[in-house]
């Protein structure tokens, strides 16, 4: 079985660009419209990955996870009812709130669904920031005086990343992306946030965002203090229940496959192209027992697979 490949969900944000478009030469569904978001792996009630072609055209995500998934995805997989990963391409123009994802223990109680994620850095402009974590006096008492204070910003710990670099974004830790960057979001399959901080803004009408103080001052970890981006573990980017994420650097000619031939994975090409055209910035599923794809010019990859559940 070869690979399968979806059709793109772009979502429009206050806080985007038209990146997806510039470096990517995706066409966008609406012109002069920012969109912060490519969801292109998704099975969400609301929003499902679509296959653009081949045997399964036509059929969603949601359709393979729930009738073809030991034929497609293979075994010892987790037992539930949607594919549990989402992938997301962010164009960050303008800085996205300070927010927190809840950790599974509190999702449940808050009405929520717990987050984890990782961050791949794609590119960035020059001094663009991450803000992840506290900074090294900051504790819950001066968090809070900061919110009545409108100085969020004053506690967060804030990171100048390189292109290339990663960062795991584990559920209760604090973090918003700043202006300027092109990151790949690998993240358990939620779409709970809850904004703390908005840097003050307001719309045009004068009024500022919708905050959720009590849910964040629930979820934020007060121990995670100043983290600086994550060190690679040979081809090794994240690992977690959820998912594990390796990065690829091929030349042409070499291949990259499934590294358990009985189970599948997820292939995003960074940089580069591999045969068959899947080019820069696509997202493909190898199924199961898949050749490998070999590289037409120099690929950078990155490879999500789901750890075996015990």
């Amino acid at each position: 079985m070869t690979a399968i490949t979806f059709r793109p969900i772009y979502m429009e944000r206050i806080w985007g660009g038209r990146q997806l478009q510039e470096r990517y030469a995706r066409t966008l569904p609406t012109p002069d419209v920012p969109f912060g978001e490519a969801w292109e792996i998704v099975d969400r009630e609301d929003e499902q990955s679509i296959v653009d072609s081949g045997e399964f055209s036509g059929k969603s995500l949601h359709d393979l996870w729930t009738n073809h998934r030991a034929e497609i995805f293979g075994e010892e997989l987790p037992d539930s009812p949607r594919f549990p990963i989402l992938i997301k391409i962010l164009d960050c123009a303008d800085d996205l709130s300070i927010q927190v994802h809840p950790p599974a223990n509190i999702a449940v109680e808050l009405g929520g669904e717990p987050k984890t994620e990782m961050w791949y850095v794609a590119d960035r402009k020059p001094g663009a920031k991450l803000y992840v974590g506290l900074k090294n006096l900051a504790d819950k008492a001066s968090f809070e005086s900061a919110i009545a204070a409108g100085t969020v910003a004053d506690q967060v710990h804030a990171i100048t990343p390189e292109k290339g670099q990663s960062i795991f974004i584990e559920s209760g830790r604090l973090h918003a992306i700043g202006a300027g960057f092109l990151i790949h979001e690998i993240q358990q399959n939620s779409d709970t946030t809850y904004r703390v901080f908005d840097w003050n803004r307001t719309d045009t009408q004068g009024n500022p965002r919708q905050l959720h103080i009590a849910e964040s001052l629930a979820c934020i970890d007060f121990d995670d203090h100043e983290p600086e981006m994550d060190i690679v573990d040979g081809e090794t980017l994240a690992t977690c229940p959820y998912f594990e994420t390796t990065i690829h650097h091929l030349s042409p000619g070499e291949e990259i496959g499934n590294p358990n031939p009985e189970r599948f994975s997820l292939i995003t090409v960074v940089s580069g192209c591999l045969e068959d055209r899947h080019t820069s910035g696509e997202t493909l599923l190898l199924p199961k027992s898949s050749p490998s794809i070999p590289a037409t010019e120099k690929s950078c990859i990155l490879r999500i697979t789901i750890p075996p559940q015990a």
